[in-house]
């Protein structure tokens, strides 16, 4: 399977970053229902990567920071990113199962502890496991399937949110949390369950990150302008400065955010505003690790080459991987801002 620079697997990024996706794991062991994998049934705390009542990796916080989920006021309802990623033969599912350990090791040991984790200050975490489609999946030529893979895993998503709705939210504010595939279902579920329903009362805000989202995505639900705004969404892609993806799209409609400004404009965001990334050394914040500037002819975030230990050993421009890990202690606190603005209101 050849896979393009937005999210090619990249040895060092994994090594310095942390983070792990499954890219050459064994083949996964799936049961099989004419295809499918089983879907999952929600009222089960197995078909949840994290949830308040239990003891997962989203309740870890880095050195001087605090898991707070039992007095938190809001809810995160978070979206992990693809980590069924592992070459692909024509007989495998394109949608894992949500029993497969390694699939699950990777997804919690990477976007659980290091990303996830980023709200538990703030909210308590909610992070469904989903039938989630395979990354060649975004790549295929064959829309149809693509169309039929990605709609299954939203499947899930849709009635996890469903049942998070029914059982646990009890009329708390949501804050909406999501990178890469995440982000993919995320804008569907703001689209469906917010977007001009009674639901959007609810939303503090929804971070989207690491996919191209429209400007327009939603009627009422508006890319974020200012830091302590609710209502409305972030997101962003990371990017070398002077660097762009190599897939079509329309820049001109693409919305970004700057993750230290929380801004739309182009107004330059030195290193310094960058409070802390929490990379390969979880318990270890690391201020002052990059700049930001929202690019936006490319529809990008551009930064120069990020300052932490071992950098220089990662010289691709695409920083997908870290796009919330760079940022880890802004959007921690902008997180906690918009709560507080929220509950105010």
């Amino acid at each position: 399977m050849k896979i393009n620079a937005f999210f090619r697997p990249y040895l060092p990024i994994y090594v310095l970053l942390g983070l792990t996706w499954a890219c050459s794991s064994p083949k996964p062991v799936i049961k099989l229902d004419n295809g499918v994998p089983f879907a999952p049934d929600y009222t089960k705390s197995k078909a949840w990567a994290a949830l308040p009542e239990l003891q997962d990796p989203a309740d870890e916080a880095p050195k001087g920071l605090k898991n707070e989920q039992d007095q938190a006021l809001a809810d995160v309802f978070w979206l992990h990113p693809t980590s069924y990623t592992e070459a692909r033969e024509p007989t495998d599912p394109w949608n894992a199962a949500i029993e497969d350990p390694k699939i699950n090791k990777s997804t919690d040991g990477g976007s659980i502890r290091f990303q996830a984790s980023i709200f538990n200050e703030v909210g308590r975490v909610y992070a469904p496991r989903y039938r989630q489609a395979h990354i060649s999946a975004y790549f295929t030529k064959d829309h149809d399937l693509a169309k039929r893979v990605f709609g299954l895993a939203y499947e899930d998503v849709k009635n996890a949110f469903q049942h998070y709705l029914n059982h646990y939210n009890q009329g708390r504010p949501i804050i909406i949390a999501s990178h890469s595939q995440g982000a993919t279902h995320a804008q569907r579920l703001l689209k469906e369950f917010f977007d001009e329903k009674p639901l959007q009362k609810q939303l503090v805000v929804a971070y989207l990150v690491g996919m191209p989202v429209p400007k327009d995505l939603c009627v009422n639900i508006k890319p974020c302008e200012t830091p302590e705004e609710t209502g409305c969404f972030c997101t962003w892609r990371t990017y070398l400065k002077g660097n762009k993806p190599d897939f079509p799209g329309n820049a001109n409609n693409i919305a970004v955010t700057n993750p230290l400004t929380w801004s739309t404009t182009s107004t330059y965001a030195a290193r310094e505003l960058n409070k802390g990334a929490v990379l390969r050394n979880f318990n270890k914040i690391l201020p002052a690790v990059c700049d930001a500037q929202v690019e936006a002819p490319a529809g990008l975030l551009w930064i120069n080459r990020p300052h932490f230990p071992g950098s220089f050993l990662y010289r691709d421009p695409n920083y997908h991987i870290g796009d919330l890990n760079l940022f880890y202690l802004n959007i921690r606190e902008n997180a906690s801002l918009r709560v507080e603005r929220f509950t105010q209101k």
